[in-house]
């Protein structure tokens, strides 16, 4: 029941006092209460899903915020953020009765939440630009005042609890996906680890439900199987460290389950070869003592080589500090081990809201890493294209390098001495020479390594960056700062570049620029990639922001299929769904696998494009011979999705063993090539044909399985049709 009477809210105040572990003093309580008063006399007609009145969303938001520790106008905040929005209170009256802190909140949460987009466009690009607009006036609001991100992901977090009341399965999935593209990577982006992990594991129970269930089972079962075990290391490190007189807590730590899921995806593990599932955290007293501690464990237990890492000399850029170690025990096992003081585990817990923890707030001068982050949203922003590109910069993996000098950079994975650069200054990045690693010249495309020590070359009578460095580059924020360089200093040369694309493009596809212009489909795309006016959408393909394929892809119907001359067996074979191949330097380009050459993951191929659709062959197809060069867009294999692939295979045997075509079609399917259809033949001269259509995922298989038919007894040929194999 929601606390209605002025005892449920003293209860309520006790709830708070006991989460927050302090006494408030008497005017937070008395500002609290009215909040609380405040927020349940608007919403009082309203009620949620759940069937529960709306006022219980509020107080439970205010829970999750006191859980972090947060200050009274943030609590405050959370009973009325969505009192703007749901009961149309004026943000004045907010001012008025709590002050311009809480209104400068609830205003920024209002923002975020508030976003309304013109609905007669296409519903795909309506709720991805709903999605990048969101995320844009997150990180807007992480520059003016981080609690009010930590009011929405609060928010957030109690609608995933109760994601279950929601009645259409496709809202569920929509909101899971959204939280795990937008709401998670924030968290761990400011350093809160206690909503990150709980928000991707509620959005893959409702993405992936049967996964989830699965996986949940396994853990638990595998808990209780290491418990014993766990609880033996822990005694013997708790009994070291009292030898030599350290004082520190001994905690399991158990990988939540979507960061488990991950790692066997993308490593292709299965559950059992997952051997860090369980570890130790070590908490101590201070920094001196962390070290202290792995001296410790690792007089116990000899380390895995390259398995250690300081983050406490060198803190991840979200501020994150601990001492990561890899054990082999006296069971002849792995064992991580995380070692940090106790402000440190606040800080990786809690993240930027730790800082109320000590009473400090946020002061972006006094904190190096908080103000790195703040920069790196004003530049992120200016990159944004779409989710997919913005999924991939917040969930990056990073590197970390030094300067001459010894400070530390942080980079994404797979940076170059381009990216060093320009995370130095600006001005480093657009004068760059040249680069030294570790005391030896490296090529611009040179992939730093972590821990790698950097000295930048520069030459200040350059007149810029070049357009090519793009190309070599992996930040999105140095892609933002190169492309601004350009837009200020040559803006009229890339409006008529990114024309020059686009006439190439019309001709392409028979059709006058000013009727592509007008058409709807190019009004999408501007609205997707935020192109205002047309000079904006030539700017925008003349820097690379807006590539040609993806204007192709908007531009071409995907329900249609390239029908070429002479091509009598071209029909719909199967439909790429964006990851299997780039077409014009991008994936997510709708194509079909043409029938005649039935290309293949390995394969060297080609799109070929009319005004019907975009279809891939083989390089060496014969009907891609005739067809004109500006009909031809470069394209090669993207990933290995798991996908299979159509094939066709002849193979002929001796007619003498009637038996001989069954023996075929098992040994495909042991070899995992799926049999769709097959017809025998029977010819002359005592030999027969087996003509067969088999599923397989890459040239690779295919090339294992007909080497596999060749070695069978009887067998005079196999070959391949339609491929160049």
């Amino acid at each position: 029941m929601v606390a209605r009477t002025e005892l449920d809210a003293q209860i309520l105040l006790g709830e708070l006092e006991s989460i927050l572990q302090y006494r408030l003093k008497r005017r937070d309580k008395e500002r609290i209460l009215d909040a609380y008063e405040f927020a349940r006399f608007h919403h009082q007609e309203q009620m949620r899903d759940s069937g529960e009145p709306f006022i219980s969303h509020p107080v439970e938001v205010s829970k999750i915020l006191a859980q972090l520790s947060a200050d009274t106008d943030t609590i405050v905040a959370g009973f009325l953020h969505d009192i703007v929005e749901d009961c149309n209170v004026p943000l004045s009256e907010i001012t008025e009765k709590f002050g311009e802190t809480v209104s400068l909140i609830v205003d920024g949460v209002t923002k975020i939440s508030n976003l309304k987009l013109n609905e007669k466009l296409d519903s795909k690009i309506v709720k991805s630009r709903m999605k990048v607009e969101t995320l844009r006036k997150m990180l807007l609001a992480l520059s003016k005042d981080p609690r009010i991100i930590i009011v929405k992901l609060a928010d957030r977090l109690h609608n995933m609890r109760t994601l279950e009341f929601v009645k259409s399965p496709e809202k569920r999935e929509d909101k899971a996906r959204e939280t795990i593209q937008i709401y998670a990577p924030i968290a761990h982006r400011i350093g809160i680890h206690k909503i990150q992990a709980e928000l991707e594991d509620l959005s893959f129970k409702y993405e992936y439900p049967e996964e989830f269930r699965e996986l949940k089972m396994k853990v638990n079962k595998k808990l209780k199987e290491r418990q014993d075990i766990m609880d033996e290391y822990k005694n013997i490190v708790l009994r070291e460290l009292r030898k030599n007189r350290i004082a520190a807590i001994i905690e399991g730590r158990v990988k939540h389950l979507y960061s488990i899921w991950q790692k066997m995806i993308k490593k292709d593990r299965p559950f059992d070869e997952i051997f860090d599932l369980i570890a130790l955290r070590i908490i101590t007293g201070d920094e001196v003592n962390c070290y202290k501690v792995l001296g410790v464990v690792h007089s116990l237990w000899p380390p895995m080589p390259g398995r250690f890492k300081d983050y406490i000399a060198a803190p991840k850029s979200n501020g994150y500090k601990s001492l990561h170690t890899t054990l082999i025990t006296h069971r002849g096992e792995p064992l991580e081990i995380q070692i940090r003081s106790e402000r440190m585990h606040k800080e990786a817990e809690y993240g930027v809201a730790s800082h109320w923890i000590y009473k400090e707030g946020i002061d972006v001068k006094d904190r190096a890493w908080f103000s790195q982050l703040v920069d790196w949203q004003k530049d992120f922003i200016e990159s944004f294209k779409d989710m997919e590109s913005i999924s991939r910069e917040l969930e990056v993996e990073e590197v970390y390098v030094f300067t001459p000098k010894g400070e530390v950079v942080h980079l994404p994975k797979g940076s170059t001495p381009i990216d060093f650069a320009y995370a130095i200054h600006t001005e480093i990045g657009h004068h760059y020479a040249g680069a030294k690693v570790n005391d030896k010249l490296v090529p611009v495309n040179y992939e730093l390594q972590l821990g790698d020590r950097v000295e930048v070359m520069v030459n200040k009578a350059s007149e810029g960056p070049s357009l090519d460095w793009l190309k070599y580059v992996k930040a999105n924020s140095t892609k933002a700062k190169i492309k601004r360089f350009f837009k200020n200093e040559y803006s009229a040369k890339l409006i008529e570049r990114g024309k020059e694309i686009f006439r190439k493009i019309s001709k392409r596809l028979a059709v006058s620029m000013d009727d592509l212009l007008e058409g709807e489909e190019v009004k999408n795309l501007m609205v997707r990639f935020a192109a205002h006016n047309e000079n904006d959408l030539f700017s925008k393909l003349g820097d690379g922001s807006i590539t040609m394929g993806e204007v192709l892809s908007a531009l071409v119907p995907k329900e249609e299929v390239e029908v070429l001359p002479e091509e009598t067996e071209l029909v719909k074979q199967k439909q790429a769904k964006g990851n299997e191949v780039v077409v014009g330097g991008e994936t997510g380009i709708a194509v079909y696998f043409a029938k005649c050459c039935t290309p293949l993951p390995g394969d060297d191929i080609v799109a070929v494009m009319s005004s019907r659709g975009i279809s891939i062959h083989n390089r060496g197809c014969r009907n891609v011979k005739g067809i004109s060069q500006d009909k031809l867009v470069e394209a090669h294999w993207s990933m290995i999705t798991g996908e299979k692939f159509s094939a066709w295979i002849v193979v002929e045997f001796d007619s003498s063993d009637k038996a001989m075509a069954n023996r075929f079609l098992e040994r495909l399917e042991s070899k995992s090539a799926k049999v769709k259809k097959y017809s025998v033949e029977t010819g002359k001269w005592g030999y027969d044909t087996l003509m067969a259509n088999i599923l397989v995922k890459d040239v690779a298989q295919l090339t294992s399985v007909m080497e596999n038919l060749r070695g069978m007894k009887g067998v005079q040929n196999v070959k391949r049709i339609g491929g160049v194999m």
